[in-house]
């Protein structure tokens, strides 16, 4: 798949406006982000870029920075580059070791997966994924069957397996992340992942004990209706891709569907929020 990098230039640049700028960007569809001395390059499918949803930011933010943006596109082949040269670094999440494969030096942790890092997206460095890898740590998955809603590059799925999940279906629109996902699980000796590329609709006859779906905020509310009808009785969903002052909006769907709270945990105003059938 072709990627649009957006390089931002921010200034003053700090932390804090870096996480403004992130923020913002995430909910126009970007997907991934990596600092810069001078602001952040920010990533998304070329193909969802619409150049209207940015026009408009350097006046919104001009009272706190000043803004500007070159854009660039980046083919397939250039991700593994992209990442070795910005050093993305071994990660940790808890008991879990996130790696690339051309790392060699890395700590050892209960569970060790090994992503092809294509894009940032996936890898456990944006807030969403390391939040649902925390939820899977924390529940358990042991000869659970799993959905995985918006698979990327497999991670979450490939994690369930080796927390002893007995079987692991990944759905994702894009082809780029099928591939991905098969790839992942090759790498890690997963055997117990079937991956389709398409939406909720592919959903039928078959049932979840656990459904992970880390997408943005309209597209959980539009398919969780096909969530619920293939939760097993006592299922948990776990949601992400929105942020803390989404919830309400996530939460009343979700009661409107005979579905109960159960928790949730956040990190930068980002969430992964639980519920029980």
């Amino acid at each position: 798949m072709e990627y649009l990098k957006l390089s931002c230039s921010i200034d003053p640049v700090n932390d804090l406006n870096r996480e403004i700028v992130t923020g913002e960007l995430s909910f126009v569809g970007f997907e991934s982000f990596i600092d810069t001395e001078t602001g952040i390059d920010a990533f998304i499918p070329s193909n969802q870029f619409n150049n209207q949803s940015i026009e408009e930011l350097p006046e919104q933010f001009k009272s706190l920075f000043t803004l500007s943006f070159s854009q660039e596109i980046m083919p397939d082949e250039n991700w593994n580059e992209q990442w070795e040269k910005n050093y993305f670094e071994p990660l940790i999440i808890g008991d879990c070791l996130i790696r690339a494969p051309f790392h060699t030096d890395y700590p050892h942790c209960k569970y060790e997966i090994v992503i092809e890092p294509k894009m940032a997206f996936g890898t456990g460095n944006h807030e969403t994924t390391s939040l649902m890898i925390d939820q899977i740590l924390h529940s358990n998955v042991k000869n659970k069957s799993v959905l995985d809603m918006g698979c990327g590059t497999g991670i979450l799925g490939i994690l369930c397996s080796m927390c002893g999940a007995k079987r692991i279906t990944s759905i994702d629109i894009d082809e780029w992340s099928y591939n991905s996902t098969l790839e992942n699980a090759s790498y890690n000796k997963i055997s117990n992942i079937e991956a389709f590329t398409g939406d909720a609709s592919l959903l039928g006859e078959k049932t979840f004990d656990l459904i992970l779906a880390n997408i943005h905020k309209n597209v959980l509310i539009n398919d969780m209706a096909r969530y619920v009808s293939v939760m097993n009785q006592n299922a948990t969903l776990i949601m992400s891709g929105f942020y803390t002052a989404d919830m309400t909006d996530i939460r009343l769907k979700a009661e409107s569907l005979g579905l109960k709270e159960d928790g949730y945990t956040s990190k930068n105003d980002w969430v992964a929020y639980r519920f029980k059938k």
